[in-house]
């Protein structure tokens, strides 16, 4: 007598894929949740890739790395469902503008990105952590306007640092998150001195 034995067998999960690409848009992101939907421009597809996941912050003209798996949803067609992202900063001129210009840093917006770029290229993120003062250098960049510039960069840098130690430590994505939303700029010594917290 044969026995079908599928019926017992749970389906085993797909392999995950990946791939990496610059961020054109942001369609939706929760600051509570970090669920994100974003538009991306990947190498060997033509249309931009809707990837959905979850993120503590993003912003048009970053770099994203993403695994997980393709999914056809009913409502909204072809998507890749990523259950690990990670961004990092631009490196491309055209990347680095969309990324300052999307309002990330607060006292820059698409004007400023533009004649920001112009005038220091692919340094300008080198100037913002260590020359500041340069900035002044740009029409209608005063005192006041590089401070909150310099400020907002800082506590960028923060979230994508523990964002990244989290990572390095094997916390899935939405789990970063949420460990980032409970612990803020804390997080990573509350981690260190106590990893059973995250229980």
């Amino acid at each position: 007598m044969l026995t079908d034995w599928s019926v017992n067998t749970p389906p085993s999960s797909p392999p995950q894929e990946g791939f990496s690409g610059l961020i054109e848009r942001v369609t939706f992101h929760s600051e509570e949740t970090g669920f994100a939907v974003l538009r991306v421009k990947v190498k060997g597809h033509r249309e931009l890739v809707t990837v959905v996941g979850a993120l503590a912050s993003v912003n048009a003209g970053e770099w994203i790395t993403a695994q997980g798996n393709w999914v056809q949803d009913k409502e909204h067609g072809l998507q890749f469902k990523a259950t690990f992202l990670k961004c990092s900063p631009p490196t491309s001129r055209e990347g680095i503008e969309k990324y300052l210009a999307s309002g990330l840093i607060k006292g820059i917006g698409p004007v400023y990105a533009k004649k920001l770029v112009e005038k220091f290229g692919e340094e300008i993120f080198t100037v913002i952590d260590h020359y500041s003062v340069k900035l002044e250098e740009v029409d209608g960049i005063g005192p006041g306007r590089r401070q909150k510039i310099k400020a907002a960069w800082v506590e960028q840098k923060a979230v994508r640092d523990i964002m990244i130690f989290l990572h390095s430590h094997g916390v899935s994505t939405s789990r970063a998150v949420r460990i980032y939303k409970a612990y803020g700029d804390k997080a990573i010594e509350t981690v260190r001195a106590n990893p059973y917290t995250l229980a």
